[in-house]
């Protein structure tokens, strides 16, 4: 299993309109070959230090790092990137293994 700490930012006040579309493409990456978990998550209220009001992270596991290629790869998180790519301002992908 690997894990993947997806850290991206919104251009300001536009998170929540990347969020919609997120949880829009929830169900399609719950039903690919290989997904064990995949959530966004934001900074809980008056936590010190925060990403800010325009991040979030996206939290995922996968079984294998092909699984996780191959959704990299599918069609609908490739419509999902043409949906949001104009609300983003930056990311950053970590694919990690647990210890």
């Amino acid at each position: 299993m690997i894990h993947v700490l997806a850290i991206l930012t919104a251009h300001p006040g536009k998170r929540a309109e990347v969020l919609k579309a997120f949880q829009a493409n929830v169900p399609a990456v719950h039903a690919e070959d290989g997904c064990i978990e995949y959530t966004a998550v934001v900074d809980v209220e008056g936590a010190d230090p925060a990403f800010g009001p325009d991040t979030f992270v996206v939290v995922e596991k996968w079984e294998s790092l092909a699984a996780l290629k191959a959704h990299a790869a599918s069609a609908h998180m490739a419509a999902y990137g043409e949906k949001v790519k104009h609300l983003m301002a930056d990311r950053a992908v970590h694919v990690l293994n647990p210890v």
